[in-house]
């Protein structure tokens, strides 16, 4: 069995101070086959036997599960969530775990059970031309010959992506209001910003 360190050993003996499979092999105690192994980057992957069980779970489980069954022919809303379950197993069965726990093992069950389990999803739509993020940031220019540091208005269309650069020697409310203004104007506009960064 090669350790990991036995790992950067091997490679550093092969690739920087170009010694032979047969020398590595024979200085480290590993077979030439190992070794090669090891040079072609094959690394140790760990292999769980089994699934780790939930030892709190353990003695309730079978009682939820049948909760969860049950749930199957109850209309949705008269369904037993992840919190009441963890409120009945304090209140029923003196249970010692976590809330988390429970959560985390009730989304398991159904899952297995074929239970629908619905997503959070924020859907971004944006309409064409409405909406725009707004953003400062900075960069060194060459200007008159010396090196300044400029303040960047950047607007970015959530529509399409589009972006608006303009370099201003500040970053203030009158820069901000010029950088839109002058983004607004231009043919194929944005849309009116609706998102800013301030930092």
């Amino acid at each position: 069995m090669v350790n990991m360190d036995q790992y950067e050993l091997i490679r550093t003996a092969k690739r920087v101070y170009k010694k032979s499979i047969r020398q590595i092999a024979k200085e480290t105690g590993h077979s030439r086959i190992t070794i090669r192994k090891v040079l072609s980057g094959l690394e140790p992957k760990y292999r769980r036997n089994k699934e780790p069980g939930c030892a709190v779970m353990d003695a309730v489980g079978p009682v939820v599960e049948r909760w969860l069954k049950d749930d199957l022919t109850e209309p949705r809303k008269q369904r037993h969530t992840a919190h009441r379950i963890y409120s009945r197993l304090l209140e029923e069965h003196e249970f010692t775990g976590a809330e988390s726990t429970v959560r985390r093992w009730v989304r398991e069950q159904k899952i297995r059970l074929g239970l629908k389990i619905t997503e959070a999803v924020v859907p971004l739509d944006p309409e064409v031309a409405q909406e725009a993020e707004v953003d400062w940031g900075s960069a060194w220019v060459g200007m008159s010959g010396e090196r300044q540091q400029v303040k960047l208005f950047c607007m970015r269309s959530r529509y399409s992506g589009k972006a608006f650069v303009r370099a201003y020697p500040w970053e203030r409310q009158e820069m901000f209001s010029g950088g839109s203004d002058t983004c607004l104007r231009l043919p194929g506009a944005m849309g009116q910003p609706t998102r800013s960064s301030n930092r």
